[in-house]
Protein backbone atom coordinates (compact mmCIF):
# COMPACT_ATOMS: atom_id res chain seq x y z
CA UNK A 1 0.00 0.00 0.00
CA UNK A 2 2.98 2.37 0.60
CA UNK A 3 4.73 1.90 -2.14
CA UNK A 4 1.39 2.18 -4.45
CA UNK A 5 0.93 5.91 -2.60
CA UNK A 6 4.74 6.45 -2.95
CA UNK A 7 4.38 5.60 -6.75
CA UNK A 8 1.43 8.31 -7.17
CA UNK A 9 3.43 10.79 -5.14
CA UNK A 10 6.21 10.59 -7.72
CA UNK A 11 3.84 10.58 -10.54
CA UNK A 12 2.41 13.56 -9.56
CA UNK A 13 5.33 15.36 -8.56
CA UNK A 14 7.08 14.57 -12.27
CA UNK A 15 3.91 15.63 -13.97
CA UNK A 16 4.00 19.01 -11.93
CA UNK A 17 7.21 19.86 -12.93
CA UNK A 18 7.09 18.91 -16.19
CA UNK A 19 3.78 21.72 -16.54
CA UNK A 20 6.50 24.25 -14.35
CA UNK A 21 9.17 23.05 -17.17
CA UNK A 22 6.45 23.99 -20.09
CA UNK A 23 5.45 27.15 -18.11
CA UNK A 24 9.00 28.03 -17.95
CA UNK A 25 9.32 27.88 -21.65
CA UNK A 26 6.27 29.44 -22.85
CA UNK A 27 7.08 33.13 -24.50
CA UNK A 28 4.14 35.36 -24.11
CA UNK A 29 5.87 38.78 -25.83
CA UNK A 30 3.89 41.92 -25.23
CA UNK A 31 3.74 43.82 -29.13
CA UNK A 32 2.28 41.52 -31.08
CA UNK A 33 0.52 40.45 -28.50
CA UNK A 34 -1.20 43.34 -27.82
CA UNK A 35 -2.17 43.98 -31.17
CA UNK A 36 -4.22 40.46 -30.99
CA UNK A 37 -5.99 41.74 -28.00
CA UNK A 38 -6.83 45.21 -29.94
CA UNK A 39 -8.45 42.60 -32.68
CA UNK A 40 -10.38 40.83 -29.85
CA UNK A 41 -11.67 44.22 -28.05
CA UNK A 42 -12.96 45.31 -31.77
CA UNK A 43 -14.25 41.97 -32.54
CA UNK A 44 -16.58 42.22 -28.35
CA UNK A 45 -17.22 46.52 -29.49
CA UNK A 46 -18.63 45.23 -32.67
CA UNK A 47 -21.15 42.79 -31.08
CA UNK A 48 -22.31 45.08 -28.36
CA UNK A 49 -22.76 47.75 -31.45
CA UNK A 50 -25.01 45.20 -33.10
CA UNK A 51 -26.80 44.32 -29.92
CA UNK A 52 -27.33 47.79 -29.70
CA UNK A 53 -28.71 48.65 -33.25
CA UNK A 54 -32.35 50.27 -33.56
CA UNK A 55 -33.11 49.25 -36.65
CA UNK A 56 -36.92 50.23 -36.77
CA UNK A 57 -36.43 53.61 -38.32
CA UNK A 58 -33.54 52.56 -40.62
CA UNK A 59 -30.77 53.96 -37.84
CA UNK A 60 -27.27 52.38 -39.40
CA UNK A 61 -25.23 54.15 -37.21
CA UNK A 62 -24.45 51.44 -34.99
CA UNK A 63 -24.03 49.08 -37.39
CA UNK A 64 -21.93 50.91 -39.57
CA UNK A 65 -19.57 51.58 -36.32
CA UNK A 66 -19.53 47.88 -36.39
CA UNK A 67 -18.42 47.16 -39.57
CA UNK A 68 -15.39 49.59 -38.99
CA UNK A 69 -14.45 47.91 -36.38
CA UNK A 70 -14.56 44.38 -37.81
CA UNK A 71 -12.65 46.11 -40.86
CA UNK A 72 -10.08 47.47 -37.49
CA UNK A 73 -9.75 44.16 -36.48
CA UNK A 74 -8.88 43.12 -39.62
CA UNK A 75 -5.74 45.97 -40.06
CA UNK A 76 -4.77 44.54 -36.59
CA UNK A 77 -4.56 40.97 -37.25
CA UNK A 78 -2.74 41.72 -40.13
CA UNK A 79 0.12 43.49 -38.22
CA UNK A 80 0.48 41.65 -34.96
CA UNK A 81 1.64 39.10 -37.38
CA UNK A 82 3.83 41.36 -38.86
CA UNK A 83 5.15 42.70 -35.69
CA UNK A 84 6.26 39.09 -34.58
CA UNK A 85 7.81 38.31 -37.83
CA UNK A 86 9.90 41.29 -37.63
CA UNK A 87 11.01 41.13 -34.17
CA UNK A 88 11.07 37.19 -34.26
CA UNK A 89 8.32 37.29 -31.10
CA UNK A 90 6.72 34.34 -32.93
CA UNK A 91 5.40 31.81 -30.47
CA UNK A 92 2.57 28.87 -30.06
CA UNK A 93 0.69 31.13 -27.39
CA UNK A 94 1.09 34.03 -29.85
CA UNK A 95 -0.24 31.87 -32.63
CA UNK A 96 -3.81 30.66 -29.90
CA UNK A 97 -4.26 33.89 -28.64
CA UNK A 98 -4.89 34.98 -32.64
CA UNK A 99 -6.70 32.06 -33.03
CA UNK A 100 -9.37 32.94 -30.28
CA UNK A 101 -9.27 36.46 -31.02
CA UNK A 102 -10.25 35.50 -34.99
CA UNK A 103 -13.27 33.36 -34.28
CA UNK A 104 -14.84 35.69 -32.28
CA UNK A 105 -13.75 39.28 -34.62
CA UNK A 106 -13.88 37.45 -38.17
CA UNK A 107 -16.51 34.60 -37.54
CA UNK A 108 -19.03 34.95 -34.47
CA UNK A 109 -19.33 39.19 -34.95
CA UNK A 110 -19.38 38.76 -38.85
CA UNK A 111 -22.61 35.99 -39.11
CA UNK A 112 -23.93 38.11 -36.37
CA UNK A 113 -24.30 40.74 -38.20
CA UNK A 114 -25.18 39.29 -40.97
CA UNK A 115 -28.08 37.45 -39.46
CA UNK A 116 -29.31 40.77 -37.95
CA UNK A 117 -29.46 42.84 -40.89
CA UNK A 118 -30.17 40.41 -43.96
CA UNK A 119 -30.77 36.93 -42.81
CA UNK A 120 -33.45 37.60 -40.52
CA UNK A 121 -35.57 39.37 -43.02
CA UNK A 122 -35.06 36.93 -45.90
CA UNK A 123 -35.97 34.34 -43.96
CA UNK A 124 -38.74 35.54 -41.77
CA UNK A 125 -40.88 32.61 -42.72
CA UNK A 126 -38.06 30.17 -41.90
CA UNK A 127 -36.10 31.79 -39.94
CA UNK A 128 -33.96 28.38 -38.77
CA UNK A 129 -32.46 28.81 -42.33
CA UNK A 130 -30.65 31.87 -41.12
CA UNK A 131 -29.36 30.41 -38.10
CA UNK A 132 -28.00 27.44 -39.96
CA UNK A 133 -26.32 29.68 -42.72
CA UNK A 134 -24.71 32.02 -39.89
CA UNK A 135 -23.61 28.84 -37.52
CA UNK A 136 -21.86 27.69 -40.75
CA UNK A 137 -19.94 30.65 -41.46
CA UNK A 138 -18.83 30.50 -37.47
CA UNK A 139 -18.17 26.47 -37.59
CA UNK A 140 -16.56 26.58 -40.54
CA UNK A 141 -14.40 29.74 -39.45
CA UNK A 142 -13.38 27.73 -36.61
CA UNK A 143 -12.79 24.53 -38.29
CA UNK A 144 -9.80 26.48 -40.43
CA UNK A 145 -7.91 27.93 -37.66
CA UNK A 146 -8.15 24.96 -35.93
CA UNK A 147 -6.15 23.36 -39.28
CA UNK A 148 -4.22 25.87 -39.54
CA UNK A 149 -2.86 25.86 -35.73
CA UNK A 150 -2.19 21.52 -36.54
CA UNK A 151 0.04 22.10 -39.53
CA UNK A 152 1.60 24.80 -37.75
CA UNK A 153 2.29 22.66 -34.93
CA UNK A 154 2.97 19.43 -36.38
CA UNK A 155 5.57 21.55 -38.59
CA UNK A 156 7.42 23.48 -36.15
CA UNK A 157 6.82 26.67 -37.84
CA UNK A 158 4.04 29.40 -37.84
CA UNK A 159 3.02 28.73 -41.63
CA UNK A 160 4.40 29.02 -44.94
CA UNK A 161 4.05 31.50 -47.91
CA UNK A 162 0.46 30.41 -48.32
CA UNK A 163 -2.83 29.88 -47.15
CA UNK A 164 -5.13 26.89 -47.38
CA UNK A 165 -8.15 27.90 -47.91
CA UNK A 166 -9.74 31.70 -47.98
CA UNK A 167 -8.49 33.19 -44.58
CA UNK A 168 -11.53 33.84 -42.15
CA UNK A 169 -10.02 37.90 -41.96
CA UNK A 170 -10.48 38.08 -45.39
CA UNK A 171 -13.87 36.62 -45.42
CA UNK A 172 -15.02 38.68 -42.48
CA UNK A 173 -13.75 41.81 -44.25
CA UNK A 174 -15.73 40.71 -47.47
CA UNK A 175 -18.62 40.18 -45.28
CA UNK A 176 -18.01 43.54 -43.69
CA UNK A 177 -17.87 45.51 -47.12
CA UNK A 178 -20.42 44.05 -48.36
CA UNK A 179 -22.36 44.65 -45.72
CA UNK A 180 -21.83 48.48 -45.67
CA UNK A 181 -21.97 48.33 -49.19
CA UNK A 182 -25.98 47.25 -48.52
CA UNK A 183 -26.27 49.87 -46.04
CA UNK A 184 -24.94 52.64 -48.41
CA UNK A 185 -27.48 51.13 -51.03
CA UNK A 186 -30.01 51.66 -48.83
CA UNK A 187 -29.64 54.97 -47.22
CA UNK A 188 -29.52 56.31 -50.95
CA UNK A 189 -32.77 55.22 -51.67
CA UNK A 190 -32.38 52.58 -54.15
CA UNK A 191 -34.73 49.72 -54.78
CA UNK A 192 -32.86 46.61 -53.46
CA UNK A 193 -34.78 44.21 -55.23
CA UNK A 194 -33.43 40.58 -55.49
CA UNK A 195 -30.02 41.81 -54.69
CA UNK A 196 -30.71 41.51 -50.65
CA UNK A 197 -30.48 37.22 -51.45
CA UNK A 198 -27.12 37.75 -52.38
CA UNK A 199 -25.45 37.90 -49.39
CA UNK A 200 -27.03 34.67 -47.65
CA UNK A 201 -25.46 32.71 -50.89
CA UNK A 202 -22.18 34.83 -51.07
CA UNK A 203 -22.34 33.47 -47.07
CA UNK A 204 -22.48 29.89 -47.85
CA UNK A 205 -19.90 30.52 -50.72
CA UNK A 206 -17.25 31.92 -47.97
CA UNK A 207 -17.82 29.24 -45.54
CA UNK A 208 -16.91 26.46 -48.01
CA UNK A 209 -14.06 28.60 -49.87
CA UNK A 210 -12.53 28.79 -45.91
CA UNK A 211 -12.50 24.84 -45.37
CA UNK A 212 -11.13 24.43 -49.27
CA UNK A 213 -8.07 23.32 -50.34
CA UNK A 214 -7.57 26.41 -52.77
CA UNK A 215 -4.32 28.42 -52.19
CA UNK A 216 -4.09 32.10 -51.03
CA UNK A 217 -0.80 33.64 -50.60
CA UNK A 218 0.07 35.02 -47.72
CA UNK A 219 2.51 37.99 -48.45
CA UNK A 220 4.94 37.31 -45.85
CA UNK A 221 7.58 38.13 -48.63
CA UNK A 222 6.68 41.83 -48.35
CA UNK A 223 8.54 43.80 -46.53
CA UNK A 224 10.14 46.92 -45.35
CA UNK A 225 13.63 46.38 -46.01
CA UNK A 226 13.32 47.07 -49.95
CA UNK A 227 16.16 48.39 -51.97
CA UNK A 228 13.48 51.19 -53.19
CA UNK A 229 12.11 52.52 -50.06
CA UNK A 230 11.17 56.04 -51.82
CA UNK A 231 8.82 54.79 -54.43
CA UNK A 232 6.91 52.45 -52.09
CA UNK A 233 6.55 54.57 -49.56
CA UNK A 234 5.06 57.72 -51.35
CA UNK A 235 2.88 54.79 -52.68
CA UNK A 236 1.33 54.14 -49.31
CA UNK A 237 1.32 57.64 -47.73
CA UNK A 238 -0.69 58.73 -50.94
CA UNK A 239 -3.08 55.90 -51.04
CA UNK A 240 -3.72 56.32 -46.95
CA UNK A 241 -4.09 60.27 -47.49
CA UNK A 242 -6.63 59.50 -49.90
CA UNK A 243 -8.64 56.75 -48.37
CA UNK A 244 -8.70 59.16 -44.86
CA UNK A 245 -9.59 61.96 -46.98
CA UNK A 246 -12.66 60.01 -48.83
CA UNK A 247 -13.41 56.94 -46.64
CA UNK A 248 -16.86 57.60 -46.27
CA UNK A 249 -17.58 58.01 -50.21
CA UNK A 250 -14.58 55.43 -51.36
CA UNK A 251 -14.81 52.87 -48.47
CA UNK A 252 -18.71 51.11 -49.81
CA UNK A 253 -17.08 50.25 -52.98
CA UNK A 254 -13.23 49.93 -52.70
CA UNK A 255 -13.22 47.44 -50.01
CA UNK A 256 -15.78 44.94 -51.52
CA UNK A 257 -13.43 45.03 -54.92
CA UNK A 258 -10.17 44.53 -52.87
CA UNK A 259 -11.29 41.54 -51.11
CA UNK A 260 -13.47 40.51 -54.44
CA UNK A 261 -10.13 40.39 -56.25
CA UNK A 262 -8.42 38.29 -53.27
CA UNK A 263 -10.50 35.90 -53.62
CA UNK A 264 -10.62 35.46 -57.46
CA UNK A 265 -7.42 35.41 -57.16
CA UNK A 266 -7.40 32.06 -55.82
CA UNK A 267 -8.87 30.54 -58.39
CA UNK A 268 -6.48 31.98 -61.50
CA UNK A 269 -3.54 31.49 -59.82
CA UNK A 270 -2.93 28.19 -61.03
CA UNK A 271 -3.56 29.31 -64.27
CA UNK A 272 -0.90 31.72 -64.64
CA UNK A 273 2.72 31.53 -64.68
CA UNK A 274 5.50 31.12 -62.20
CA UNK A 275 7.22 34.48 -62.79
CA UNK A 276 3.84 36.49 -62.63
CA UNK A 277 2.68 34.73 -59.81
CA UNK A 278 6.13 35.89 -57.75
CA UNK A 279 5.40 39.67 -58.92
CA UNK A 280 2.17 39.41 -57.09
CA UNK A 281 3.25 37.42 -54.02
CA UNK A 282 7.02 38.25 -53.55
CA UNK A 283 8.82 42.06 -52.54
CA UNK A 284 10.86 42.07 -55.21
CA UNK A 285 14.41 42.30 -53.53
CA UNK A 286 13.24 38.62 -52.23
CA UNK A 287 12.81 37.39 -55.98
CA UNK A 288 15.72 38.84 -56.73
CA UNK A 289 17.61 36.80 -53.93
CA UNK A 290 15.80 33.53 -54.48
CA UNK A 291 17.52 33.11 -58.12
CA UNK A 292 16.74 33.17 -61.92
CA UNK A 293 14.87 30.59 -62.24
CA UNK A 294 12.12 31.76 -59.98
CA UNK A 295 11.46 28.55 -58.00
CA UNK A 296 9.48 28.33 -54.72
CA UNK A 297 11.31 27.65 -52.14
CA UNK A 298 10.17 25.27 -48.86
CA UNK A 299 6.94 27.01 -47.45
CA UNK A 300 6.29 24.98 -44.52
CA UNK A 301 2.12 24.29 -43.58
CA UNK A 302 -0.11 26.11 -45.74
CA UNK A 303 -2.45 28.36 -43.39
Amino acid sequence: MKAEKDKREAARVAEETAVDAEAARLKIYLLPNLFTAGNLFCGFLALTKIVEADLANSNYHDIKVALFLILLACILDLLDGRVARMGGYESPFGREFDSLADIVSFGVAPAFLVHRIVLRDVFRDNPEFGWFIAAAFVICGAFRLARFNCLAAMSGTGGGRYFLGFPIPAAAGMVASLTLFLVKWDEKGWAQGPWRFALPVILVFLSAMMVSEVKYPTFKKIHWRTQHPFVKTVVIVLLISLFLLLRNQLMPYIMPIVFTAYLLYGFIRPFISRRMQRRVEVDEDDEDESGKDGESEKTGPTR
